[in-house]
């Protein structure tokens, strides 16, 4: 019971001693209050409130007296030195006294204020450039000047002011205030990084504002996005990276976490928005952006891999794979829409006059477009492995990209074909096939797109549209033909009976070239190959047909009344198909 009694002496004088020495401010102080304590009660008598720590009490001074300082510290390099010296002393003797377990503690506090206003005094940050620069001197945000490449470093902070910070985060860290160091770093560093971005006309915003802006303009964002993400990948970051390992020079682990924590949230801002475009809609027109996102993020991986290599900053590369990634899926989504959005056409309105359709101009334009990306696109369409395509027993070309291209050919051929069944005569639905066949063997006959779709697939649509032709020529003017045949069972040599095939012959080729007039064929070539196709079926049997029906009436020729067209004329006329006149009739 005894000792217990003295124990609680002993704290009691503790006591007196920690409270005199957080009220007075000075020594004088000080010894007033314990004189107080003494004349109060004899336990607290002067010799046993007498410091037992003579050396503590000494520093205690030294330090109390730039710790309780209005005027900061590092203004003057001669007082930041002695409280340095003074600050070493105690880390040595740290541990030795709950004095200065909590002179430490204050010391500790006063270190991040004066760490915090030297890493905070002005200096430059990255700008656009698309601006005038508008600074008032307001600004107390580090600004660095614009860029021409990105093989620099950005010296934010001046040298002197490093070595400062460096002297200042060592004793932090000896103390056992590493992360105290790094946060107080991390904090003050970020409103550099996002004003550098934001300079470069990025500025924070939710996935639901991104996901409800119009395209129009965040196809703006993005061509600014790309731009912030490189100079933030290649610029900001890796100068934040070389200063904290100025500042942590020999404290790895503090410098890890220092930039770790002050890169976060700018990364996370940049790759949130990449994020947020990945999951928008997935509408065709928006592929040439998400490709201009995709490699721009392909190409950083390695410099991410590299930034972002240690324990803290790990999960932002991993992010970072991961919204490449998710591009990457938008992109084949993107592909899913357009084979979509073919299927869904409807086949219910004709095209006037067996025209060009717009689904296939929008289509085979788009492809030829995307296929200027073929590398990109192999990657992507590859990294899906292949998954989720119809296989066929078409000989096409074996890469992901040209399988995908091809399906969705067919997927356009097969809506074309719907969509000619419309016309209600077989032959303008037949022009209906070979013109758009035409335009499509076009687009694919040469660049990237040829390239991916192969010889074989050009040859089975060469052969595609010569069927089409032969049925034509059966379909349009089989029936003008058939009359003019005069051989075989009923097929009558006489005057009479051939007379009244010529007047058959000159109604249904009247009508045929009426009807025909009117109807389009845009390319040329076709068009030639059309009507040359028609006057080698119609222009011989015509004039055999004449030939005979002279022997026949004796050598007489025939009445003009009758004899409607000359060979000349029918030749003439089938060279006048296909203009698209105003008499063209709907089906």
């Amino acid at each position: 019971m005894e000792r217990m009694g003295e124990d609680g002496e002993d704290k009691l004088i503790a006591m007196a001693r920690h409270i005199a020495r957080t009220l007075g401010r000075t020594d004088t102080m000080a010894d007033d209050i314990l004189q107080i304590f003494s004349n109060f009660d004899g336990r607290f008598s002067r010799e046993k409130l007498s410091d037992e720590h003579p050396a503590l009490s000494s520093l205690e001074r030294r330090l109390r007296a730039y710790v309780s300082s209005d005027r900061p510290i590092w203004s003057d390099s001669g007082a930041a030195s002695e409280f340095l010296s003074a600050l070493d002393d105690l880390i040595a003797a740290g541990g030795l006294h709950p004095r200065a377990d909590d002179l430490l503690q204050q010391c500790m506090l006063r270190l991040e204020e004066e760490f915090r206003m030297l890493i905070e005094q002005p200096a430059g940050t990255i700008d656009s450039g698309d601006e005038e620069d508008d600074s008032d001197g307001e600004d107390s945000i580090p600004v660095a000047y614009p860029v021409a490449d990105y093989d620099i470093i950005i010296d934010a902070i001046p040298p002197g002011t490093v070595a400062d910070l460096h002297s200042i985060a060592t004793r932090m860290v000896a103390a056992g205030f590493a992360k105290e160091c790094a946060h107080i770093y991390a904090l003050s560093r970020r409103d550099f990084l996002d004003e550098s971005v934001s300079r470069l006309g990025i500025r924070a915003r939710t996935s639901e504002e991104l996901q409800a802006t119009p395209w129009g303009e965040l196809e703006d964002e993005i061509a600014r996005w790309v731009r912030a993400m490189s100079v933030a990948v290649r610029i900001l970051f890796p100068s934040e990276r070389r200063l904290c390992d100025k500042v942590f020079a020999g404290l790895s682990q503090a410098a890890d976490l220092a930039f770790a924590e002050a890169c976060r949230g700018t990364a996370i801002q940049l790759l949130g928005f990449a994020d947020a475009v990945a999951v928008v809609s997935r509408a065709p027109e928006r592929l040439f952006k998400v490709l201009d996102m995709y490699e721009a993020v392909r190409d950083l991986i390695p410099e991410i891999e590299s930034l972002f290599s240690d324990q803290y900053s790990s999960f932002l590369r991993s992010e970072a794979f991961a919204i490449w990634k998710g591009l990457g899926a938008a992109i084949r989504g993107i592909f899913m829409e357009l084979e979509n959005l073919i299927r869904r056409d409807p086949a219910k309105a004709s095209v006037p006059g067996g025209g060009l359709h717009p689904i296939t101009r929008y289509v085979m334009n788009y492809l030829r477009a995307a296929c200027a990306s073929r590398r990109t696109l192999e990657q992507v369409m590859d990294d899906d492995g292949g998954s989720g395509l119809a296989t066929t027993d078409l000989d096409r070309p074996s890469s992901s990209l040209a399988v995908q291209i091809a399906w969705i050919m067919e997927v356009l051929q097969s809506n074309l074909e719907a969509k000619s069944k419309v016309y209600k005569d077989p032959s303008l639905s037949l022009v209906f096939l070979m013109n758009n066949g035409r335009y499509i063997s076009q687009k694919a006959r040469d660049g990237e797109l040829g390239a991916l779709l192969g010889e074989e697939w050009a040859r089975r649509e060469a052969a595609r549209l010569r069927r089409w032709m032969t049925e034509y020529q059966r379909m349009a003017w089989g029936k003008v033909v058939a009359v003019l045949k005069t051989d075989g069972p009923g097929g009558g040599g006489s005057g009479k009976a051939m007379r009244e095939r010529l007047r058959l012959f000159n109604g249904y080729f009247e009508d045929v070239w009426r009807e025909q007039r009117g109807w389009v064929v845009p390319d040329e070539r076709l068009r030639e190959e059309l009507r040359e196709a028609a006057v080698g079926m119609v222009v011989p049997a015509y004039e055999g047909f004449l030939g005979r029906l002279r022997v026949v009436e004796g050598g007489r020729g025939v009445e003009k009344q009758l004899l409607m067209f000359s060979v000349g004329d029918v030749e003439t006329r089938i060279g006048d198909l296909f203009q698209g006149s105003s008499s063209v009739r709907r089906p």
